[in-house]
């Protein structure tokens, strides 16, 4: 038999490892959605006595028996300092598919983030938060370099984990281009940006918008503002003013599907 090629060996090595790999998903609105999210594998749930009555009806429709723990001696891998409120979820990391799809959506126009290293997990939830607010359709990320599915993301997005597609991606750049070639318009967000973001919002009200994010401090690299058609930026009352990611995004995503 012939022996496999080095990088065949790799590839079947991380997906077995992706595979495997599960997290910790804690406190009451994290756990409570990702119990009722079909979608969402659920492996072990770990509650307290006065948590498990809160969530005493999503635990019954799930169909899962909890363990029962003292909250003061919680026995779940979680990093100090982790509010789990007595309730915490091990489960698989979503899979949401093509994401070139999911970035389409179902409507006429598809209004869609993508994230350049911002690798902040509060960041990151506060973001899906917004997106689902403002009826974004995904939020894409590379796979590398960027905030991974975590219980302290989970957190901050207050169940939008389970309801707004994150899916992760391979190259930003290369997926840019993709969704360019698919009729979208990219729209970068930089503080020295030309056009005021809500002068944008309005000349393209009607298509495809891909609003791109570049992590605090460094902001977009070379490539990604390159690929952008405009840079755009969030005007401010007085001469000095900046808002942290999460914020810009969400200011951002109102101007641009506020119609």
């Amino acid at each position: 038999m012939a022996k496999k090629p080095t990088w065949v060996i790799e590839k079947e090595r991380g997906k077995r490892a992706a595979a495997a790999e599960t997290l910790w998903l804690f406190g009451l609105h994290a756990v409570r959605d990702a119990l009722a999210n079909p979608e969402r594998e659920v492996l072990r749930l770990v509650v307290s006595k006065n948590a498990g009555d809160k969530l005493a009806e999503t635990i019954a429709a799930r169909g899962i028996t909890p363990e029962i723990a003292d909250p003061r001696k919680f026995p779940v891998p979680l990093d100090p300092g982790s509010v789990h409120q007595g309730a915490a979820v091990e489960v698989k990391p979503l899979d949401w598919g093509d994401w070139r799809a999911l970035a389409r959506g179902q409507g006429e126009r598809a209004v869609v983030v993508m994230l350049d290293r911002v690798s902040d997990p509060h960041n990151v939830g506060a973001i899906l938060r917004s997106a689902e607010v403002f009826g974004a359709t995904a939020v894409l990320a590379p796979a590398r370099h960027s905030a991974p599915e975590t219980g302290a993301l989970a957190k901050t997005a207050s169940g939008a984990l389970e309801r707004m597609p994150y899916a992760r991606i391979g190259n930003l750049g290369d997926a840019m281009e993709a969704l360019k070639a698919d009729g979208f318009w990219m729209v970068g967000l930089a503080e020295e940006g030309a056009q005021d973001i809500n002068e944008v919002a309005k000349t393209h009200a009607d298509g495809h918008v891909a609003l791109v994010m570049g992590a605090e401090g460094p902001g977009l690299r070379e490539r990604t503002r390159d690929l952008c058609d405009v840079l755009a930026k969030i005007p401010f009352a007085r001469d000095f003013g900046s808002l942290n990611v999460s914020n810009a995004a969400a200011v951002a995503l109102y101007a641009l599907t506020k119609g």
